[in-house]
């Protein structure tokens, strides 16, 4: 197995700012980093498949699924072995998966962390890939035939990494009807349905139970973001900071209760309801008014990301009712958008934390970008539902090497 080339995608060496000699060791390195996790593999066959595997993801292969980086790092007989390590080789993808997550957290986790979740979509030809179903896509922006998962993350000023995922499966894949390609995609036999919110409450959960990532922080997309038993759950034991619709509705004084007034004709009223009608985030972010403040929200690329935020505080609606008091916080960026999120941390909550969290939050949306971009996220080819968290796990990981890297030299360019 050949794994000294200097074949890193260049990109990554780019982002990293490390020196041709540098890049030449960093296969070492990986070799270095992957002995971490040799012991969650049963044999050396799977050792030496799941080290190429990473060095492909990283590597500058136009498709980095198991055939190219079976081919270029192993040999023709190498692609059936390397496809079976994905789909149904014996080894525990659990373990690595805990002993990835207890590592980085040694390396970032903080008092200032945000847990983040988010669902990411692969569109996909045909149906026979586990999951796949015509649904919203968000990498498309529409209705789509895709794979959609549901992760987790995390981010402080340390640092930035992927814990876990899990495959979303649509409901009727549990009907009968679909029951022979369950079993051609090595379903669990224990799966049953889950919602996204339902899925990423529990990815939360046995998060939370390790202990390992510190912080009081969730961030949320508008998707979860909009379902209240979900926040109302997350808010049992951390502060949300969930972006929201720019239609959904809050009332800026808490309203009055009662019968509405009866109009004549019909029934008479029988519910009782608020008596003034609320108003949209989006009535509220342009009224002149309210008070903005330009503020810097973290450094890009091209220097500064400077943007405009205001905050008050307003109360939920709740089926037609008023619900909890919490902030409204509001971002306008660069190019105009502005971007609603509700959170529920108490009332003297500095602004500056805030604005803080508003930055983290889309740290998620980075590590797709930096995953499907450079590192092979969405390249897969395999159709298992066993194959499809095998994959994304071994993106998780060399994630993690890659920031291994970089916060090693980034200590050494300030000492």
């Amino acid at each position: 197995m050949m794994l000294t080339y200097d074949d890193w995608n260049p990109d990554i060496a780019a982002s990293l700012e490390l020196t041709s000699e540098e890049v030449c060791k960093l296969a070492e390195r990986l070799y270095a980093f992957h002995q971490q996790f040799a012991h969650c593999f049963k044999r050396e066959e799977q050792r030496v498949i799941s080290m190429a595997y990473l060095k492909g993801l990283a590597s500058d292969l136009e498709a980095k699924s198991a055939e190219p980086i079976a081919l270029r790092y192993l040999d023709e007989k190498g692609v059936r072995n390397t496809q079976h390590f994905l789909t149904a080789s014996s080894w525990d993808e659990e373990k690595l998966q805990a002993e990835h997550q207890q590592k980085l957290a040694e390396k970032i986790s903080a008092e200032d962390g945000m847990l983040t979740i988010d669902s990411s979509e692969n569109p996909k030809k045909g149906n026979d890939s586990a999951g796949v179903a015509r649904q919203y896509c968000g990498r498309l922006g529409k209705i789509e035939n895709c794979q959609s998962g549901v992760f987790l993350g995390y981010v402080s000023n340390r640092g930035y990494g992927l814990l876990t995922g899990q495959l979303y499966v649509p409901g009727k894949w549990f009907t009968d009807e679909y029951a022979r390609r369950r079993a051609k995609c090595h379903f669990p036999q224990e799966l049953t349905f889950k919602t996204k919110p339902q899925i990423a409450l529990e990815l939360l959960q046995k998060a939370a139970a390790t202990g390992a990532f510190t912080g009081s922080w969730v961030g949320v997309d508008s998707f979860f973001g909009s379902n209240t038993e979900f926040l109302d759950a997350v808010g049992e034991k951390y502060y949300y900071f969930a972006d929201i619709r720019s239609n959904t509705l809050v009332w800026l004084e808490r309203p009055k209760i009662g019968l509405p007034p009866y109009k004549g004709r019909g029934t008479y009223p029988q519910k009782e309801k608020s008596l003034t009608e609320p108003v949209s985030v989006s009535v509220i972010a342009n009224d002149p008014s309210l008070s903005w403040q330009t503020v810097s929200i973290g450094e890009g690329a091209k220097g500064p990301i400077i943007a405009e935020v205001a905050r008050l505080r307003v109360i939920e609606q709740r089926d037609d009712l008023p619900g909890k008091e919490c902030w409204l916080f509001l971002r306008k960026n660069a190019d105009g958008e502005i971007k609603y999120a509700l959170c529920n941390a108490p009332e003297d909550t500095p602004m500056e934390e805030m604005i803080q969290m508003s930055a983290k939050r889309w740290s998620i949306e980075q590590m797709f970008q930096e995953g499907k971009s450079y590192l092979g996220m969405s390249d897969y080819e395999v159709r298992s539902y066993t194959g499809w968290h095998r994959h994304m796990t071994l993106v998780f990981l060399i994630m993690h090497f890659l920031l291994s890297v970089r916060l090693e030299f980034s200590q050494k360019k300030t000492s």
